[in-house]
């Protein structure tokens, strides 16, 4: 009996080696055909496949050194969100300039603001914030509705002496300030104030009302020195000293002027007889304390407080008040008594839209 007699073959030991060889062969071809990588992928398996290995990568750094990573996102977001001094904050420093842009939410003690003045309002205050954010300068929209403190009549115009001596108290650091009435509208908003006229002011402004001298004023008074530099830059129109745009730096001289301007003297004795409140209070100022003339410097109206046609309507043939093309900023003055305060608001704004037109917008 042979070794294998328990077991029936159905092939002979002869054609063992051909079936190996055969078998092998198919399993060679199946393994290239199932399993062996294609070196002709599609291009987004393979980006997905390296995207796949990259998170891999974080991944297994994150679990080795977590620990550390959560410190770190820890006292990042102390640091952006919170006050907490451990880690700096990302800041840029106080603000050169910084924009006092007057609203009145209630509309005063004459009436409560219809549609037109809220849009005003909006236009006024997205112009603002705007130009702020391109150039860096700050922005504070001070409500002008009728407070306790400023609840006479009177002295309804005088609160933007004390708002602008808050404002310094709020931006310590801040060198200049410049103030605007809601009615005002920037039409060269790509024109820093550094460029316009603040980093060549001696010669951008005149010091003696002998240039231009609408009311009258005095020319020469006693121990007047022009060398000081100068800490209040304002514009003259027909009417007198322009209040609606103009710049304080700070400094001591500005902090008196200040106290004096908001003196109560000058708003509940004189009241009755100055037509124009806190503008006439200046100019009586002006003419009479050489301490106060000496640091202020004028602009040319147009350089910050173009007007629009029909404000100083007694001079309406002297190109000098009015509007033209390019000018810095448009100031509505007046526009409320007897004038369309929105209609105007719109139009310059519409212009100014026109002006500065990019190339790839259709309309």
């Amino acid at each position: 009996m042979s070794s294998n007699s328990g077991f029936n073959l159905p092939y002979s030991t002869d054609n063992l080696d051909d079936l190996e060889k055969t078998h092998a062969g198919s399993s060679n071809d199946g393994y290239s055909k199932t399993f062996k990588p294609n070196k002709h992928q599609p291009i987004l398996t393979r980006i997905n496949n390296s995207i796949n290995a990259v998170f891999g990568s974080i991944q297994s750094f994150s679990l080795k050194y977590k620990k550390i990573l959560i410190f770190l996102v820890t006292f990042i977001c102390l640091s952006l969100f919170t006050s907490v001094p451990f880690v700096p904050h990302f800041r840029t420093g106080s603000p050169k300039v910084v924009i006092i842009l007057a609203a009145n939410e209630g509309g005063g003690v004459l009436k409560w603001k219809g549609p037109q003045e809220w849009s005003v309002e909006r236009s006024s205050i997205a112009n603002k914030k705007q130009y702020a954010k391109s150039h860096g300068y700050g922005l504070t929209i001070k409500d002008m509705t009728i407070k306790k403190r400023y609840s006479h009549e009177w002295r309804e115009s005088w609160e933007k002496v004390d708002i602008m001596k808050q404002t310094m108290r709020q931006f310590p650091n801040t060198e200049w300030f410049w103030w605007l009435d809601l009615h005002t509208y920037i039409m060269e908003p790509q024109i820093s104030l550094e460029k316009h006229f603040l980093n060549n002011l001696e010669n951008a402004t005149y010091r003696s009302p002998e240039t231009f001298n609408p009311l009258g004023l005095p020319v020469d008074i006693p121990y007047l020195n022009y060398d000081s530099p100068i800490d209040m830059v304002i514009t003259q129109d027909c009417g007198g000293f322009n209040l609606g745009s103009f710049l304080m730096r700070r400094s001591s001289w500005s902090d008196m002027l200040l106290d004096i301007w908001w003196d109560p003297a000058m708003y509940e004795q004189m009241h009755m007889q100055w037509e124009h409140k806190e503008q006439d209070a200046l100019e009586t100022l002006y003419s009479s304390q050489p301490w106060i003339r000496e640091r202020i410097g004028f602009l040319p109206l147009r350089t910050i407080n173009s007007f629009p046609p029909g404000a100083c309507s007694d001079k309406a043939d002297d190109p000098q008040y009015f509007f033209q093309s390019n000018d810095f900023v448009v100031n509505m003055a007046g526009c409320e008594w007897g004038r369309d305060c929105w209609g105007e608001m719109e139009h310059y704004k519409a212009l100014s839209k026109k002006l500065h037109k990019r190339w790839w917008h259709l309309w």
